[in-house]
């Protein structure tokens, strides 16, 4: 085997192989639906926190968005919950494979920001509003992927990685968008 054909002998922790790519991939199309998952019940234990004053929901979702980044990375995207409800959703649908590495970097971003909140609403015992601040980006994070494709830590990886994605979620590692004023061509 030379050193540019990857070893498939091995199960990667983050994607699986599939014929015909080269890198580890995930099914993009189940990861936007598992972001929607965490999202409503993120957003549900939120909502619940600013009208009541009750953070325990909010705990509750950290601690569960937090094992759910943690199996991710470090147990693999075929055990996390939310990724098998979201395959099983997005089943009938023709997968759309994207790097494993920028979701890596991206997930990890999302284990740190469920740290940082869970420290806040616990162990630091920040103002609650603090906590509700992170939750809340945490939220409009979800909710872009859910809604828009659109995740902030792909385009981090993508930006500032040595080695470049080429599978990128709506082909945007490759596709240029038209200029201001000119109309999209197929």
């Amino acid at each position: 085997m030379t050193s540019s054909t990857p070893d498939r002998s091995t199960r990667p922790i983050v994607g699986e192989w599939v014929q015909g790519i080269d890198v580890p991939v995930v099914n993009e199309r189940a990861v936007r639906a598992s972001a929607g998952l965490l999202f409503l019940l993120g957003f549900t234990a939120w909502l619940i926190g600013v009208i009541t004053g009750e953070l325990q929901p909010m705990r509750a979702f950290g601690i569960l968005f937090a094992v759910e980044m943690y199996l991710r990375l470090l147990v693999g995207t075929r055990v996390t919950p939310t990724l098998i409800i979201g395959t099983l959703l997005t089943r009938a649908q023709r997968p759309e494979w994207v790097e494993a590495r920028s979701k890596r970097f991206a997930w990890g971003l999302g284990l740190g920001m469920a740290m940082a909140g869970c420290l806040a609403l616990g162990w630091l015992g920040l103002p609650a509003v603090i906590a509700q601040t992170v939750c809340g980006l945490c939220l409009g994070l979800l909710y872009a992927e859910a809604a828009f494709g659109y995740c902030l830590g792909c385009e981090l990886a993508r930006r500032f990685a040595r080695e470049k994605p080429t599978l990128c979620a709506g082909d945007t590692c490759t596709y240029v968008p038209p200029k201001r004023g000119e109309h999209h061509h197929v």
